[in-house]
């Protein structure tokens, strides 16, 4: 069975950023297990979505019938994203690691997918409860140092964020593979290979 395909990426170093080689990766053996299975990317360092501020905020939170012409424009960038993300049934998610955690770009894509009532609420005895269902998710990291384990593996801000933050959403299917130690030696040597061995598509 073919599947839809996200790729998110925000690495700005273009096709030489590892991160998106290791998702292209990971989409490769995608399409290999479910032939005809269909790409889109979203690349949020080409395209990037605008922080959050107090026009962003008021639209979601305004009818469309009250909106201004500037709250129905800004809404519109978040409204596209979710049903980008709606219409998925895999993403494939570029991390790179910016000190210790995501790019802001990141960031502010998944501030733009968190709306309440939308993809996402909070039940009556306060439990959230996530919409996007039913999806898988793959995490493609990239660092310089080891922060899969070790001395520095109390410093990885971005696998626990980026599995709460999807979880939160509803996607709790959510594999993580990495190229790290791309900076030391000794293991830069092969850190590259080692990470495109270790992909396995559930």
């Amino acid at each position: 069975m073919s599947k839809r395909i996200l790729h998110i990426i925000t690495s700005p170093q273009g096709e030489v950023s590892i991160s998106r080689k290791l998702g292209k990766e990971i989409i490769e053996k995608i399409q290999a297990k479910y032939p005809g299975s269909i790409v889109k990317e979203r690349d949020l360092a080409k395209e990037s979505f605008p922080h959050l501020d107090a026009l962003q905020i008021g639209s979601w939170f305004t009818p469309a019938k009250d909106q201004t012409p500037e709250q129905a424009k800004a809404i519109q960038i978040s409204d596209e994203a979710i049903a980008e993300m709606k219409e998925a049934d895999i993403y494939v998610i570029g991390a790179p690691f910016y000190n210790f955690a995501i790019p802001s770009t990141l960031k502010a894509f998944l501030d733009h997918i968190a709306r309440p009532g939308i993809t996402f609420r909070y039940n009556e005895d306060g439990t959230p409860e996530g919409f996007l269902k039913n999806k898988k998710a793959y995490i493609a990291i990239a660092s310089s140092g080891v922060y899969s384990e070790g001395d520095f593996q109390m410093f990885d801000f971005v696998s626990p964020y980026l599995k709460f933050i999807l979880g939160f959403l509803g996607i709790t299917d959510i594999d993580t593979f990495r190229i790290e130690g791309q900076r030391i030696d000794g293991i830069k040597e092969t850190a590259f290979k080692k990470g495109i061995e270790s992909i396995e598509i559930a």
